[in-house]
């Protein structure tokens, strides 16, 4: 069994938190230990913009909880009402992301409250807001993150499972129940990656000089991003119209092959040169074979679009396919002029963290 940095933060927060409530003599430490647990974030930037809106949603959720048991009592129907009123508040103003650590609050603060309960909610908050603060030293302090390795690793292995369909459907050697339960985890993949590098651009180094070399990263690899996510609508379209792909021209569906092998080829290789597996001047050669080829596949395209013993219907639904593969070529070249860039300026301050495969 591996753990990964997530899972280890969150275990060094908890126990942070319960030696805290130790030393700080509370009677009851776990209640720590539990905030601690919903206090953690995945990255520095979003522990230091949360920090406040959690130390808010505490105070709200403990107001809530002592007026409403200093009211009406602490029966389990009347916990519900602050819970449903909490979940309100924060909906309202847009706090989605702290509302399971507020309803918490407010269950620690309701749940066995004593005579003195001023002193007991008081008591119930405190041990809260030490798990709070203990997440975010360890946030702050222990294992940052390594955001772009999880990336770079995450969109090589996505593509080379799109890619790897694409090929199979081109040459007609594909079992489609088995891609139909594989596009459902691409679309899964996808979506973690935009998840992932939302948490990466947010990120922020805080020397100016390091800064600006994180942010060309960023807008390299928003761009890897954008060519995955094409190459996936090629495979989904490729999916949908393969009847048609049977029927196509020779000529055509040939001359789609070698262009959609030459992308794909293109595709691996400028990922590979940003890691540094190959030579800087490695993709130079697809690039002209794919600058010609996009033209030449436009232009057989149109030819047999004037052909009369093809079904208009069935040529105007494979247009689409044709067009992603433009496309496609277009954001890659794009992609790989930014490489191309990353490496030529700024030499100096660019500098490729990837390492090996992170547990994640």
């Amino acid at each position: 069994m591996r753990l990964g940095a997530r899972i280890f933060k969150t275990g060094l927060a908890v126990t942070l938190a319960l030696y805290a409530a130790i030393w700080l003599g509370h009677e009851a430490p776990v209640f720590g230990g539990l905030a601690a647990f919903f206090a953690v974030q995945p990255s520095v930037h979003k522990s230091l913009t949360l920090i406040w809106d959690q130390i808010q949603a505490n105070v709200v959720s403990a107001v809530l909880a002592i007026v409403f048991v200093l009211a009406f009592g602490h029966e389990p129907f009347v916990v519900g009402v602050v819970v449903l009123l909490i979940i309100a508040i924060h909906i309202k103003f847009k706090k989605e992301d702290i509302i399971p650590l507020a309803v918490v609050t407010a269950i620690i603060i309701m749940g066995n409250p004593t005579e003195d309960f001023i002193n007991f909610a008081a008591n119930r908050f405190l041990l809260v807001m030490i798990g709070v603060f203990s997440a975010f030293i360890v946030n702050m302090i222990f294992l940052p993150p390594k955001h772009e390795n999880q990336l770079y690793h995450r969109i090589t292995d996505t593509n080379d499972k799109i890619i790897q369909w694409i090929r199979l459907i081109l040459h007609h050697e594909v079992e489609y129940q088995t891609l139909n339960q594989d596009m459902k985890k691409i679309r899964g993949s996808v979506g973690k990656l935009e998840t992932l590098y939302t948490l990466y651009k947010e990120e922020r180094n805080y020397f100016k000089k390091n800064e600006y070399a994180r942010m060309r990263k960023v807008v390299l690899f928003r761009q890897m991003l954008v060519t995955t996510k094409k190459a996936k609508e090629i495979l989904k379209s490729l999916s949908k119209h393969d009847n048609v792909l049977t029927q196509l021209p020779e000529e055509l569906e040939q001359l789609m092959q070698l262009q959609v092998d030459y992308l794909t080829n293109y595709h691996e290789r400028i990922l590979l040169k940003y890691m540094g597996k190959v030579k800087k001047q490695s993709t130079e050669q697809f690039y002209d074979e794919i600058h010609s080829g996009k033209h030449q596949l436009i232009n057989v395209f149109m030819t047999y679009h004037r052909d009369d013993q093809i079904d208009l219907d069935e040529w105007i639904q494979f247009l689409p396919v044709i067009a992603l593969i433009v496309e496609y070529s277009e954001e890659l070249e794009h992609l790989d002029k930014l490489v191309d860039g990353f490496f030529t300026y700024h030499t100096d301050d660019n500098e490729v963290n990837i390492k090996e495969r992170d547990q994640y």
